[in-house]
C-alpha cells in the first residue's frame, strides 16, 4: 500500500515518454492516446500527494522526486505538443519563453538561496496545471487553444511571481507552502495549517 504514491509518481515519468515516441511516430489516433495520456498522468499527480499524506508517508524525499518528475513530464508533454501542433507554439512562442524563464528565475534564485529546487506546490500553481492542462488538450485536439492559452499564459507569470516571493520570504527552504499568507508565517516562524488534501 505504501509503494502506491512512488509508482505513482513515476507512472507520470513512463507516460511521458510513451507521449514523446507516439508524438514522434504520429500513428493513427495517436492524439487521442496522448490526450488520454495525459489525462492518467494528471490524475496520478493528484492521487499521488493525497494517498502519501493519508498513509503517512509524504516526506520531504517523495515531494522533491515528485516535483522533478512533474517537470519532466510536462517537459515532455510540451516537447511532444509542439510536434504534433507546431502551428500552436509558433503562435504563441513568446509568451511561452516568458514563462520558461520564469521558471528558470525560480529554480535558479531557489538553488542560489537555499542548494535546493523549487517544491512550493502552491494552490495556485495546481490552480494554473489544471488550466495548462485544458490549453495542451485544446492544442492537440484542434491545433489552437485561444482563449484558454490567455488564461493559462497570465496564470503561469502570476504562479511563477508568486513562487518567487515565496521563495524571498522564506528564511529556510520548505515544500508544500500553499501560498504567500503561508510563507509570511513561515517567516514569522509559526506553525501553518496543514490539508490531508493539500498540503498535509
Amino acid at each position: 500500500m505504501k509503494r502506491i504514491p512512488i509508482l505513482l509518481v513515476y507512472l507520470r515519468l513512463l507516460l511521458g515518454l510513451v507521449i514523446l515516441v507516439l508524438a514522434i511516430l504520429q500513428l493513427a489516433y495517436a492524439r487521442n492516446i496522448i490526450i488520454a495520456l495525459i489525462t492518467i498522468g494528471l490524475i496520478s499527480d493528484i492521487l499521488d500527494g493525497i494517498i502519501a499524506r493519508r498513509l503517512g508517508i509524504s516526506t520531504e524525499k517523495l515531494r522533491r522526486l515528485d516535483s522533478a518528475i512533474d517537470q519532466a513530464f510536462w517537459i515532455m508533454i510540451l516537447i511532444g505538443t509542439c510536434i504534433i501542433s507546431p502551428a500552436f507554439y509558433q503562435q504563441h512562442y513568446i509568451q511561452l519563453i516568458a514563462i520558461i524563464i520564469l521558471e528558470c528565475i525560480a529554480y535558479i534564485f531557489s538553488y542560489v538561496k537555499f542548494r535546493k529546487e523549487v517544491v512550493t506546490h502552491a494552490i495556485l500553481s495546481k490552480i494554473w496545471t489544471l488550466s495548462m492542462f485544458a490549453t495542451i488538450i485544446q492544442a492537440i485536439a484542434t491545433g489552437n487553444s485561444g482563449s484558454l492559452f490567455h488564461l493559462c499564459f497570465y496564470l503561469g507569470i502570476i504562479t511563477r511571481l508568486e513562487i518567487i516571493l515565496i521563495l524571498s520570504l522564506l528564511h529556510s527552504w520548505a515544500n508544500d507552502v500553499p501560498s504567500l499568507y503561508h510563507a509570511l508565517q513561515l517567516r514569522r516562524v509559526k506553525d501553518i495549517k496543514r490539508s490531508k488534501w493539500f498540503n498535509g
